[in-house]
């Protein structure tokens, strides 16, 4: 029997780096992934002969700067096939909305909007850069007096004094109220006012109407901070990303075994002891890191009767609901978009026409329903990556809002319909769309559950509401990393800041042991 200093239960994106930080400070680390790929969400997938898809997240632009540059990414295989791509907002009759990090242009945009878009992103550069200094860190508590929270709190007190009075008092107001109200604040088109609407709900359950939009658009625009001028996409796929982090870990020394899936976390008295898999093994260990979602490792790999009645409690309470699906189509042609040339086609694309739209949309999965008239978030990234798909032919995926996790008479019964009504929508802005399909997968959020770990589908683990992130986050007692069970940790989406593949879970969380490793 071979014991480790460390097992990371789970090969995602922040299982890697945590595994490969805390490898590069000497301990024996491995890693057990279910799926027989590296990466978790980060993954590619065939979904017909000969065409490849990120078949779970799509877009890189949060990843932060220091984890590429400090496991050696690019040295590893991580390569671009496009970068700072701009965002388009679709119109059917080809009036479209081109956004970019730092400019707004379209047929209907009236150059106040155009002047208020550049005071918009200073004002919101600003309060993103605030936020980012408590992300690089671990979530400080507020009413012990450790010294390591007491100076992260100062400095985002200073961060907060020099943003000035006013635009101190209005971070304050706006990160309390919702994206629309914002929108409506600043902007005058309704097709612009959408377009960055969507940002704020992407991923999540909620509308432009609900609270906590401004602080997931912030959560976003932090990217922006570290030099990502737009989306970005992985040459071979997000999957090669998943790759380039397990090349880094095991030169760092990680063991990672695939399809391993682990049944149980073994704890012995008030300590975890190792891990049993679901062949039988027993491996022991006595620091276990989890980057499994929060639930999912208190309530079926730990057990609930194992923790304290109160964390128990909390655990059943944690908020992981999910509005997202996703669609690939495998085609036989390229794609033609009304008013876009071929460049432009290789762009991010939306189709969001105005924020009442994604708020109707919102409503049907208010009711395990599914929308009729998503809004959706396209890629083809064939246009920029040819090896995803055969000469002369493409993929497009979509990310769709809004989803359920299950409808009524669950999804056999709903999936063609559902995908049919998404395909036609897209059919409006690219007709002729149809006649091309070789084949399509409908990805939801059921799907994103059992193929990726992911409870309810929710791909930030826990969902980004104010009251479950930074100190709060996934809920109080979890929230640096280190929990009520001697030697246990989480590493995942679902602990501070979140999700969508920034990466900082995984290397906060390593910091994290490995400081306590040295007071111990």
């Amino acid at each position: 029997m071979t014991n480790y200093d460390v097992i990371v239960v789970g090969g995602g994106h922040n299982g890697l780096i945590c595994a490969n930080y805390l490898a590069k400070s000497g301990k024996k680390v491995l890693v057990l992934e279910t799926r027989d790929a590296p990466g978790g969400c980060a993954a590619t997938s065939e979904i017909h002969p000969g065409f490849k898809v990120s078949s779970c997240a799509q877009w890189l632009d949060l990843l932060n700067p220091s984890v590429i540059q400090e496991l050696n990414l690019k040295e590893h295989g991580l390569e671009f096939a496009a970068e700072n791509l701009i965002t388009i907002g679709l119109n059917s009759e080809g009036n479209h909305v081109f956004l970019s990090h730092d400019s707004v242009d379209g047929k209907n945009i009236s150059d106040e909007d155009k002047s208020s878009y550049i005071n918009f992103k200073v004002k919101m550069l600003k309060y993103a850069k605030l936020l980012n200094k408590v992300f690089e860190s671990r979530a400080p508590k507020l009413v012990e007096h450790n010294w390591t929270d007491r100076i992260t709190l100062a400095k985002i007190a200073l961060g907060m004094k020099l943003l000035g009075k006013e635009d101190m008092n209005d971070f304050m107001r706006l990160i309390l109220i919702n994206i629309y109200d914002v929108m409506e604040e600043f902007f005058e088109n309704p097709h612009l006012k959408a377009l960055i609407s969507f940002d704020g709900v992407l991923g999540g359950y909620m509308g432009p109407r609900s609270p906590n939009t401004v602080f997931n658009f912030l959560y976003k625009l932090v990217g922006e901070t570290y030099g990502y001028q737009g989306s970005s996409q992985i040459k071979g796929g997000m999957g090669a990303l998943g790759e380039s982090l397990s090349a880094s870990a095991e030169d760092a020394g990680v063991e990672i075994r695939l399809n391993s899936r682990v049944a149980k976390i073994n704890k012995t008295g008030s300590r975890v002891s190792g891990i049993t898999l679901d062949d039988g093994e027993i491996i022991n260990s006595d620091i276990i890191v989890s980057n499994a979602d929060p639930f999912t490792t208190f309530n079926n790999l730990l057990g609930l009767r194992n923790i304290e009645a109160g964390m128990a409690r909390r655990v059943t309470q944690i908020r992981r609901k999910s509005g997202t699906a996703k669609l690939h189509l495998a085609l036989d042609t390229a794609p033609s978009f009304v008013g876009l040339d071929a460049d432009q086609m290789g762009q991010r694309l939306i189709i969001a026409p105005d924020m009442n739209y994604i708020e109707r949309a919102f409503n049907a999965v208010k009711y395990s329903e599914y929308s009729h008239k998503p809004a959706i978030d396209i890629s083809i990234s064939s246009l920029n990556d040819e090896e995803l798909a055969p000469a002369g032919k493409h993929v497009l995926s979509a990310i769709v809002q809004y989803a359920p996790y299950e409808p009524e008479g669950g999804w056999d019964s709903h999936r063609d319909i559902f995908a049919k009504s998404i395909i036609d929508l897209i059919e409006q802005y690219a007709p002729g769309i149809s006649n091309s399909i070789l084949s399509y997968q409908l990805v939801t959020p059921k799907d994103l559950e059992s193929n990726y770990g992911m409870t309810g589908g929710q791909w930030h683990h826990v969902e980004m509401t104010l009251d479950q992130v930074l100190m709060m986050r996934p809920f109080p007692g979890a929230s640096q990393y280190g929990v009520d069970v001697d030697g246990l940790y989480l590493c995942g989406a679902g602990t501070h800041p979140g999700g969508s593949l920034i990466g900082l879970a995984g290397k906060n969380a390593a910091t994290e042991i490995i400081k306590r490793g040295s007071e111990a």
